[in-house]
């Protein structure tokens, strides 16, 4: 009995360390756009919606996944369906270097985006491996694969300079590859954790009805969404904002990608300690009031005085605009990891589906976002008004908790 526990325990952090190193390389290739999508877009001459159009699309496809890459996760076991969908990505990784028109960067796009379903396979799969008192931290640290896109902030820039853009898509398919056969090696399969019956794709879609849900996916559409349109848009905004070279714009970029991913693992114990509900509240103030500051846009205005007009410039520099970036990954990395505490607490027996559904969610945030920030930017012309659509998201998502949990705790109820 003992030796069982120790080995199934030797197995459990091994498919925890493996997919979590899965998963950071499809975050890195899911985010492939947001660094060669600027010498890209250069070339080819897209306005600011174009652009976005062009980095959504991977997370558009790597969305629409999420939901039946969640329920064969369940049917079938996370270990056969993470490196399939792996190994269906190698061949457009590489044949995106050989695109030379709009169209062809957008399809391929496609294809490199089931890259991005891996986190409704992986969720599930390391979540069954652990019991419920330290699933939170399990699926923390898994999540902390979301600094894949600050890796790819790293990585990206050095060889777009080195060796051209073109370059990267190469790297990455043999990265890839690597990966695929490191995977299959250190992950392992549990019959047990398998769901039983044969369930419905459609079947498994009334979850949407539950209301719970649709709050989870809410909340996640801008923890998850909102951090995936901002890791898209922000190498361009440090260039076009503050006129910065691309290898110091991604840098400064990876301040919001890095603490977003890494600091995951955080987020899951704080779920684990201080509970879901909690820990989201928090999230969303401090997401708020970050929001509110990032919306201002550099402004200049003038006040006649009695010794003349006085002209007055108020504005975030590069220092505070990073900072404030910081702070907002951090609270979306916690966010991101109070919200998959709340669909294992509430929904044990189908962790799959739900966080399948929960994924979907955020990750339409994350393709939808980023094309509105290219329309908003295109129609006012002012940068911030990404962060300002920003806040009414994040605004709406208050007053819904608010009246759905927080009014129901025994703090906010009046004392008699």
């Amino acid at each position: 009995m003992v030796a069982n526990v120790q080995q199934h325990n030797r197995q459990a952090w091994s498919v925890l360390i493996v997919s979590t190193w899965a998963f950071t390389v499809c975050f890195m290739v899911w985010m492939m756009f947001a660094v060669i999508g600027i010498p890209i877009k250069k070339t080819l001459g897209l306005n600011a919606t174009e652009f976005g159009l062009l980095t959504a699309m991977p997370v558009l496809s790597g969305s629409l996944i999420r939901v039946p890459l969640g329920i064969w996760t369940d049917r079938y076991g996370g270990r056969i369906v993470f490196a399939a969908i792996m190994a269906a990505t190698v061949i457009p990784i590489w044949m995106l270097s050989y695109a030379t028109q709009y169209w062809q960067y957008l399809t391929i796009g496609l294809f490199i985006g089931l890259a991005g379903g891996s986190f409704s396979v992986g969720t599930p799969y390391v979540a069954r491996w652990f019991p419920k008192e330290r699933q939170g931290l399990a699926m923390g640290i898994f999540g902390a694969g979301n600094s894949g896109a600050a890796v790819n902030k790293f990585v990206a820039p050095a060889l777009v300079v080195a060796f051209g853009w073109t370059m990267v898509p190469h790297v990455y398919a043999a990265v890839m590859l690597g990966t695929v056969i490191l995977f299959w090696v250190f992950s392992h399969h549990d019959k047990s954790h398998v769901v039983q019956g044969q369930t419905r794709f459609m079947d498994q879609l009334k979850a949407l009805r539950d209301p719970g849900v649709l709050k989870y996916s809410q909340y996640y559409s801008i923890v998850f969404g909102g951090y995936v349109a901002l890791a898209l848009w922000m190498v361009q905004y440090y260039v076009g904002e503050y006129k910065l070279s691309l290898p110091v714009a991604a840098l400064l970029a990876a301040a919001f990608s890095l603490p977003g991913g890494v600091l995951r693992a955080v987020g899951g114990w704080l779920s684990d300690k201080f509970g879901a509900h909690s820990v989201t509240w928090w999230v969303l103030w401090v997401s708020w009031a970050a929001l509110f500051l990032l919306s201002y846009p550099q402004t200049q205005f003038t006040v006649q005085t009695t010794g003349g007009p006085t002209t007055f410039h108020i504005g975030l520099n590069v220092y505070a605009f990073t900072a404030l970036m910081f702070i907002l990954g951090i609270a979306f990395a916690f966010g991101k990891a109070s919200v998959f505490k709340y669909i294992a607490d509430d929904y044990p027996a189908n962790i799959g589906t739900v966080s399948g559904i929960v994924g979907l969610a955020g990750g339409m945030g994350g393709f939808l976002l980023p094309i509105l920030f290219g329309v908003l930017l295109d129609l006012t012309g002012v940068r911030s008004s990404a962060f300002m659509l920003m806040y009414g998201v994040v605004s709406v998502s208050l007053v819904w908790m608010y009246f759905t949990e927080v009014r129901r705790t025994d703090v906010f109820k009046p004392i008699p």
